[in-house]
């Protein structure tokens, strides 16, 4: 069995955007988003064109109007919310150019921060992405590849991780995640949910794969080197270095990889440039000339940072959904209930969309991004709840009012005509309760029905009131 063959590659760029998506509090997005405001982060908004050159360093920028252009217009209303009040995915940015570096026991790697985006999203979610530019005068592919799988790690994992520390602003840090909390996202912390993982052990965030951010990055080969295929599985699995401190590949062998390859590759435009798309990384690997690389990294900063969003936001409110209905007792939680069915609704006729991009390459790699997410499989699920909670809300609800309508029509049978032929008369005018000790057992027994059927009309009366009032608030909200 052949073994795969790893060539040292030199590069002419090394781009990263690291993406940590995270359950906010709930009915929290107004204070935080006054905090990011005071913080120094700008709403972004497509009629700004002076953010085209903001946020990205100094050779990209990404155009608005392209970007408009790029998706369909129902897409953009989502993407691009004309004011803070409108649903959709609400993005603050902030430049930062802030230097630091990655020091392990055989490595020093310098990198910029270049800029933090907060998305602010439906159903109580959010995105922090953190965009890295590597000095590529000094890394190597594999060099490259060491930072994306450490700076990827939010919690310390292993051996390597342990021994990794992160210097930025003279100060020094333990892991990635104390790097963002203090450093980067210092007022964040308090408004990520963690009342969903008090189930589990160790983990302190939800929605990842063993505590690791997602990696969209672009690798930039000098023109004498060709792409194989153990690069592109390489970028794509993020393999950086061994425990030996030698280049790294997660697999031994030769077919598996190609298999991989042809499964996860885009090659449109090979020989010279591939993508290559998985559950945990979209990654563009080219050897073209510099002007050619630099309007490729401007769509992996715009329209395919966006296609890779709209697809991270797609699963990971449809992991929610069915998290939601895998604790939902449907015996005791009308409400919630209730409100499942009608997130899921809502999910499916505002944010859940076929069709959302207008050109054809991007459609394409957008449509291999949905399909390695495995988002039209968890979508089907959804739709097979929604419509088994259909289906048990009409049966649960076609009981109640059944056995309502039978108590009520006893109790008012029994409590009419008994308490009218017992006692109605005293109940007439001023009421002389002195009169009740001279009842008899069976006229105390339909005083009390009387006066119940009363006290229960109006606890009838209240309670439709009270839920009219709280499903008129949940459509307005």
């Amino acid at each position: 069995m052949a073994k795969p063959v790893i060539e040292e590659k030199q590069l002419n760029a090394a781009l990263f955007q690291f993406i940590f998506p995270f359950s906010l509090n709930t009915n929290c997005q107004d204070k935080l988003r006054k905090q990011l405001q005071y913080d120094g982060y700008k709403r972004f908004s497509l009629d700004h064109t002076e953010m085209e050159n903001a946020y990205y360093g100094e050779r990209y920028s990404v155009s608005h109007l392209n970007l408009e252009r790029y998706y369909l217009p129902f897409t953009n209303t989502m993407l691009f919310p004309h004011h803070d009040t409108d649903p959709g995915l609400h993005r603050y940015s902030k430049s930062l150019m802030q230097s630091g570096a990655m020091k392990s026991d055989y490595r020093q790697i310098g990198f910029t921060v270049q800029s933090v985006d907060v998305f602010l999203c439906p159903f109580d979610l959010g995105f922090v992405t953190v965009r890295v530019e590597l000095p590529c005068e000094e890394v190597t592919f594999t060099d490259a590849l060491e930072f994306a799988k450490r700076f990827r790690v939010l919690q310390n994992r292993n051996a390597q991780d342990e021994k990794t520390r992160w210097t930025s602003g003279g100060q020094e840090f333990d892991d990635v995640e104390e790097f963002m909390f203090a450093s980067l996202v210092p007022d964040m912390v308090s408004y990520v949910d963690s009342e969903n993982m008090s189930e589990t052990y160790f983990a302190k965030h939800p929605f990842f794969v063993d505590e690791r951010m997602y990696v969209q990055g672009l690798f930039s080969f000098r023109d004498e080197h060709d792409i194989t295929n153990v690069d592109l599985y390489r970028a794509s699995q993020v393999d950086g270095v061994d425990l030996s401190n030698r280049p790294y590949v997660s697999s031994t062998n030769v077919s598996y990889i190609d298999r991989y390859v042809e499964k996860h590759r885009y090659d449109r435009w090979g020989p010279n440039t591939y993508y290559m798309t998985d559950e945990s990384s979209f990654v563009c690997l080219t050897k073209e000339k510099r002007d050619i690389t630099t309007k490729l990294a401007n769509h992996m900063y715009g329209e395919y940072y966006y296609a890779l969003l709209i697809n991270l936001f797609h699963k990971i409110v449809l992991l929610k959904l069915s998290i939601l209905y895998s604790k939902v007792r449907l015996d005791a939680n009308q409400d919630k209930i209730e409100e499942l069915i009608r997130s899921i609704t809502s999910f499916s006729a505002k944010y859940y969309f076929n069709e959302v991009v207008s050109q054809s390459q991007g459609k394409e790699i957008f449509i291999q991004l949905r399909n390695h997410f495995g988002n039209e499989e968890l979508f089907g699920d959804v739709k097979h709840t929604l419509a088994d909670l259909y289906k048990y809300q009409e049966n649960f609800n076609s009981k109640r009012n059944n056995y309502l309508l039978l108590i009520l029509t006893i109790y008012t049978v029994v409590s009419g005509i008994y308490g009218m032929n017992q006692v109605i008369e005293d109940l007439k005018g001023d009421i002389d309760w002195s009169k009740l000790q001279g009842y008899s057992i069976f006229q105390h027994f339909a005083f009390v029905l009387t006066l119940s059927g009363i006290f229960i009309a109006l606890w009838l009366g209240i309670t439709t009131l009270i839920r009219l009032f709280k499903e008129r608030r949940k459509k307005r909200d």
